[in-house]
């Protein structure tokens, strides 16, 4: 069966195949989410777990013609050893008993061995009853054969999912590969995902931790020290045993190591192999074996060199093999830049570089030294990526290894393929080309390269943007020219943006390192800090950026009391600042505490900052609203508006935005409705202009004006437009989390709540389910980490969830929710009765009426009882109040009214809770 574009396939088990098709080729998947780009294909694909092809499967001969082949991980040549303990950390973090999702980082720099193991822990796991599933990325990359995967867990122990090169992933995408359902059922579920370094792990992290999963990395230690000399020397015999197994070789006991080991350069499993795959060849050979590591990898290059050479002079014999040395080395090259591509697009980037033969010739001829590993692929580069990284750099002219050859092609070809097309767009391949070249380029390695990269990229230098988020952590490795980073940060984004805040945080941080190294001004020492600051806070990173900040805090504070008129504001800013990363950790008072005090000198100020002042009292209306002070709360946003307007409204209207959110919300609170949404529609209206000049920048404001405004709506009895108004808040606010679910899951939660809210208004309760269940998976999680400030939300969400199934009839489902939300509330009203003693009564009230439901009224007339005291007592003198919990003050008179006829509890008693009620109830507005 077919579909133009998607479909959907119910199969006889009753499980549904969801089928993409992308240019006539079908990706399917049972079992499991396809998450598709509308005009690139699939995100990811996830591929059923395959044994890895053994060494045993492929001929001697074959294999020792390219020895590179003898170290390509697909073919298992040589025995795992040397990482069991590692292998056990995995097999103990796969087992333990704990959250049912975990994920962890297993990072090295190439050739340590990560792929290596966690094919071992694939294979145990698979052999120990685990499904195993790889993730490949979509964009950009070839994709696997057309098919379908069966995703279905049947009787599997667990799950295991394994990305390679995770650091490479933007994080948006892989936040779409974390929400896929595949991960969320009952099963225990792991994530390993390998990188080389684990500067991209905080960012992501967090929108692991954010989904109640546990996180953690794990680095695989170079062999580097005197104890463990013994691992290296057993790690080099079983290698050259394997290896001298390939080559037909009696005894391997007479090959001795090329040199030494306990060199720092043998630090690297990879090293290691290649130091006994050399030997071991030199051997079979009769010559002898080179020492140095660049000497080595030059040796195996050779090797490669020799059997290109051997095929082409074989063609008079017959062979079908035109393409000479030279023209190799240059597709060879090619490939290592590009990875595996298309056909076509591999016969464009030849024509583009005019080689001496037809693109068709070279592709074949390449195809029959180097297999592509995906059947449709062309352009397979030389495994491993480290031995890839060597060969550009070799054939790169500056160095002074004389034992390969340099090409004076090699600079410009590297040009041409990071070049932009026709159109100005970037090659798809632009971030593997410049990763590899930053690898090869780290100062530990070939620094020469550092000259060319600088090229490509004084030429260019918004290619890094393009490169994404691993490109520019990479180059802030690198002992690049200030000036050039300078140039590509003059690119950043001014605003948040999700996939290269990782990125621009790393390679901020190392320019701003570079700064403070050369000015001892404390002005432009605290403006630098606080840039970071601002950087790492859009990265995700609040500790990070609440340490950068309080740096910045310390030398402002200082310049502050010598020129309060010059360095007052910029003083203040940093304390408003500092309170804003303490509320998002979780902190709030402390982060009262920050705020009341940047007020304080806002106000001391000579001359004063009215906008500052504005932003640092709309921060302390919405901790006094929170608190429950609503008359204070309204006095400091009133004052914040006025400041705004005095100024000049246009030109600060996310400013003015927030302070009228924060108005709407107080006077929501009051139980002023109309009052309320005229100031939701306003900040709505400007939200709504500034979204259409600049979506990536105004979104997150947009959706809380959203949601603001379907609240009100609500609270006016405008149910259908208060459900359109949350139906487009949701959309937005699920299309930011997709991107950066660490920042925009809470918004996305908070529309979830409303929309599920106004559905059951309309009694759509099919509608209202599903987003009550997410709204309260994701405040579950988000409140797993940070109680203090999400704990109060999730049980706004039990309550709507409870009450969905309560209106579904779904009573005994219902009872589980309201009593949690309860349980909460009692919790929060501890700390802070003012604020939640009334939520405690409205969570009493419905879990008291299901209770009734379930024809347990003696239980209920408890539960409604202890409702009705906190009522009693709270209403009088407060029609806000009676307003905001009008629902469930008329449903409590109900239930009473019931209870009356059928509860044991005598007549007097019940009339005199509901005349309490009844008195309370009427002074509402």
């Amino acid at each position: 069966m077919s579909w133009g574009g998607a479909g959907q396939q119910q199969d006889g088990d009753g499980s549904l195949q969801v089928v993409h098709v992308e240019s006539g080729f079908g990706y399917g998947v049972i079992g499991a989410d396809l998450h598709v780009f509308r005009d690139r294909g699939p995100v990811y694909l996830l591929t059923e777990y395959q044994p890895r092809a053994s060494a045993q499967d492929q001929d001697n001969s074959w294999l020792t013609a390219q020895p590179s082949r003898l170290l390509n991980a697909r073919f298992q040549v040589v025995d795992f050893t040397g990482r069991h303990q590692e292998e056990d950390q995995l097999a103990t973090w796969r087992d333990k008993v704990g959250p049912r999702l975990s994920a962890l980082w297993l990072h090295a720099p190439g050739g340590q061995g990560k792929t290596r193991l966690a094919a071992q822990f694939a294979d145990r796991s698979a052999a120990a009853g685990w499904k195993v599933v790889a993730a490949t990325h979509g964009p950009g990359t070839i994709l696997p054969p057309a098919g379908s995967q069966d995703m279905r867990l049947g009787n599997a122990t667990g799950l295991l999912l394994v990305v390679d090169y995770a650091d490479r992933w933007p994080p948006s995408h892989l936040a779409w590969l974390f929400s896929n359902a595949l991960f969320h059922q009952q099963t225990p579920t792991r994530l390993l995902l390998l990188a080389r370094s684990a500067k991209a792990w905080t960012a992501i992290r967090t929108g692991i931790e954010d989904r109640q999963a546990d996180a953690g990395d794990l680095v695989l230690q170079p062999l580097n020290d005197q104890a463990s000399q013994s691992d290296r020397e057993r790690m080099f015999m079983v290698a050259r045993d394997c290896f001298a197994a390939r080559y037909n070789l009696a005894d391997p006991t007479v090959i001795e190591p090329p040199g030494s080991l306990h060199r720092s350069d043998f630090g690297l499993t990879l090293a290691l192999h290649i130091a006994a795959l050399v030997a071991v060849d030199a051997h079979a050979h009769g010559v002898r074996p080179p020492e140095d590591m660049a000497d080595l990898s030059s040796y195996l290059l050779n090797r490669e060199r020799k059997h290109w050479a051997q095929l082409h002079a074989n063609q008079g014999e017959g062979l079908d093999f035109q393409t000479p040395p030279s023209v190799m080395t240059r597709a060879v090259f090619t490939a290592a830049l590009t990875g595996a591509t298309t056909y076509p697009r591999a016969t464009a980037i030849f024509n583009s570089l005019q080689l001496e033969l037809h693109p068709d010739r070279v592709l074949t001829d390449h195809a029959l030294c180097y297999p592509p590993a995906d059947p449709g692929t062309v352009l397979e580069p030389l495994y491993p990526d480290r031995l890839a990284e060597d060969f550009l750099a070799l054939t790169l002219p500056g160095h002074t290894t004389t034992a390969w050859p340099t090409e004076s092609w090699a600079p410009s070809t590297a040009e041409a393929l990071t070049t932009r097309d026709a159109n100005g767009l970037p090659p798809v391949h632009i971030t593997r080309a410049l990763v590899f070249l930053a690898a090869a380029a780290a100062p530990d390695r070939w620094p020469h390269v550092i000259t060319h990269l600088d090229k490509i990229l004084r030429a260019d230098p918004e290619l890094a943007i393009a490169a994404g988020s691993a490109t520019l952590t990479a180059l802030a490795d690198l002992d690049l020219d200030p000036t050039l980073l300078e140039a590509i940060e003059s690119h950043f984004p001014d605003g948040r943006h999700t996939d290269l805040a990782p990125g621009i945080a790393a390679l901020t941080a190392r320019l701003t390192a570079e700064r403070l190294g050369k000015t001892k001004d404390p002005v432009a020492r605290a403006r630098l800090h606080h840039s970071l600051a601002k950087r790492l806070g859009f990265a995700g990173m609040p500790q990070e950026a609440l340490a950068a900040t309080e740096k910045a805090l310390k030398i402002r504070e200082k310049l502050a009391e010598i020129d309060a008129a010059q360095y007052g504001a910029e003083f203040a800013l940093m304390l408003n600042n500092r309170g804003a990363y303490l509320a998002d950790m979780g902190r709030p008072d402390e982060s009262l505490a920050a705020i009341r005090e940047a007020i304080r000198v806002y106000r001391s100020l000579p001359t004063p900052d009215e906008v500052g002042l504005a932003r640092a009292l709309t921060n302390l209306s919405g901790h006094l609203s929170d608190r429950g002070l609503l008359v204070d709360s309204e006095a400091a946003i009133a004052e914040a508006i006025n400041l705004i307007a005095a100024k000049d409204p246009t030109a600060y209207q996310p400013e003015l935005i927030d302070s009228l959110l924060n108005l709407s919300n107080v006077r929501a609170r009051q139980g002023n409705a109309g009052s309320a949404i005229i100031a939701s529609r306003r900040a709505l209206g400007i939200a709504r202009r500034l979204y259409c000049q600049n979506q990536a920048a105004f979104a997150h404001i947009l959706v809380r004006s959203l949601v603001s405004f379907s609240i009100d709506l609500s609270d006016l009895g405008k149910s259908r437009l208060a459900l359109k108004a949350a139906r487009i808040d949701v959309e937005i606010a699920r299309r930011l989390a997709r991107a950066n679910p660490g920042v925009y899951e809470p918004d996305l939660a908070s529309g979830l709540t409303i929309l599920a809210a106004r559905w059951r208004d309309l009694e759509d309760y099919g509608s209202a389910l599903p987003a009550a269940n997410e709204a309260v998976e994701i405040r579950g999680q988000l409140a797993d980490g940070n109680p203090v400030l999400y704990e109060p939300k999730l049980a706004r969400s039990l309550l709507v969830q409870g009450n969905t199934l309560s209106s579904m009839g779904r009573n005994s489902e219902a009872e589980a929710p309201l009593r949690k939300s309860l349980k909460i509330r009692r919790r929060l009203v501890a700390d802070n009765p003012v604020v939640h003693e009334a939520d405690v009564a409205e969570s009493l009230y419905n879990l008291g009426r299901v209770i009734y439901l379930q024809k347990r009224p003696r239980e209920a007339h408890h539960i409604l009882r202890a409702a009705a005291d906190i009522y009693g007592r709270l209403l009088p003198g407060n029609p806000a109040l009676a307003s905001r919990h009008a629902d469930a003050i008329d449903g409590l008179l109900r239930a009473m009214a019931k209870l009356q006829r059928k509860s044991p509890i005598s007549t007097n008693e019940i009339e005199s809770i509901c005349r309490e009620l009844s008195t309370g109830h009427s002074q509402k507005q």
